[in-house]
């Protein structure tokens, strides 16, 4: 079957929620796709951000292969040693011995766990940032501070109060004693990597502990590694009380998790909450492989490396008004406000990237990214916004 046969059968089975794609992709080796035409791309979007080492990485496939071969599915009524495994790792990484965990599959999933977490609080409150992305289920759009995407679905959750991001002062007026949980990314990515003043994130915790309310990161695209620092929130110097983790958890499996801390890490009690899939043996394993990976390759450190090289080549390159991000979570400001158009002409030459709003372009290209790759990058961006000038 060729694109055209994969799009076709797209509109016969596939309900219109995410349009119709362009190409269908069937095959992948690191950061290099090949579609159903035989076409290869260079993949600068990881699966947004998903897809932390790349396509078909050798740990990967050695970690699922030999699990699935021995046990795929318990529920959670069992224990596992993956699970366990994974969320000891986890509680390592965070630093905190009182860490918990709780498994599930994904990013909005994790965000539903901290939002039914706070309500263990006895208060229903809530605070987010306009403009932020924290999932598409019901409990989760309504911390989404997009109106677009909240909108048709009204009424949401109530309670929820979005101020701008990295405004101090408005969140000052917006917290109290009534307020369960405050939730923020680090840097906001679907938003079009946003990123807040360095003081920021120490200035909410501040409230937060002031007011009694829980801080809660949404780490679920800055986390594993791809800002240069677990979960991205690091730089500040704080300790959430909740921390939402998926996409590249599961190293391009569906995995999410939401680990609390503190007080918070107790909150929950038998049956509050649950998830059939969550914490399964073989996407834990993939978990465990990827973090393996990281750490042994030292990708966190390369990630830093690369944003300086990155960030001082495209800002370089005409057109580009900025470029900011952290590690491998890149959002380009484009002066002609045409990010769909160099999206679609970036597409043509051979590279995946995404435009999250009109005049920003994102990479999050997987953490095993090479010099050479990098540099073929800004060669075929440098072109593609030459020759639409």
């Amino acid at each position: 079957m060729k694109n055209a046969d994969f799009i076709k059968q797209w509109k016969n089975t596939t309900q219109n929620n995410y349009g119709i794609p362009e190409l269908a992709l069937v095959k992948g080796k690191g950061l290099v796709l090949t579609d159903a035409d035989g076409k290869q791309y260079l993949d600068f979007l990881g699966g947004i951000a998903t897809s932390v080492l790349g396509h078909a990485h050798p740990a990967i496939v050695k970690a699922v292969s030999k699990q699935i071969a021995q046990l795929g599915h318990v529920s959670n009524f069992y224990a596992h040693p993956n699970a366990l495994a994974l969320a000891n790792k986890l509680i390592t990484m965070t630093g905190d011995k009182s860490a918990r965990v709780f498994f599930c599959q994904s990013g909005a999933e994790a965000n539903e766990a901290a939002l039914k977490l706070s309500r263990r609080t006895g208060r229903n409150r809530i605070i987010a940032a306009q403009g932020a992305f924290h999932g598409r289920t019901m409990g989760a759009l309504s911390l989404t501070g997009q109106p677009a995407k909240r909108e048709p679905f009204l009424p949401l959750v109530k309670g929820v109060k979005h101020v701008p991001f990295g405004d101090i002062a408005a969140m000052r007026r917006a917290i109290s004693k009534k307020t369960a949980m405050v939730i923020i990314e680090p840097i906001m990515g679907e938003a079009g990597v946003i990123i807040p003043p360095a003081d920021y994130l120490a200035q909410v915790r501040e409230l937060c502990n002031t007011y009694g309310a829980l801080l809660v990161i949404d780490a679920v695209q800055t986390g594993m590694g791809r800002t240069g620092d677990w979960f991205g929130y690091e730089y500040s110097g704080i300790e959430p009380d909740v921390i939402t983790l998926a996409k590249g958890l599961g190293g391009g499996l569906p995995l999410g998790a939401m680990i609390a801390l503190g007080k918070a890490a107790v909150l929950f009690e038998p049956g509050d909450h649950g998830s059939t899939f969550g914490g399964n043996p073989v996407t834990t394993a993939a978990g465990l492989a990827a973090i393996s990976v990281i750490e042994k390759e030292k990708l966190m450190q390369k990630a830093r490396k690369h944003y300086e090289f990155l960030l001082t080549e495209i800002a370089q390159i005409p057109g580009v008004t900025e470029v900011r991000g952290a590690g491998l979570l890149i959002g380009i400001e484009l002066e002609a406000g045409n990010s769909k158009e160099i999206a679609a002409k970036m597409l043509a030459a051979g590279v995946l990237v995404n435009a999250p709003n009109p005049s920003t372009i994102r990479i999050a290209p997987a953490l095993i990214v090479t010099d050479a790759q990098i540099k073929k990058f800004i060669a075929i961006f440098r072109k593609v916004l030459s020759d639409g000038k």
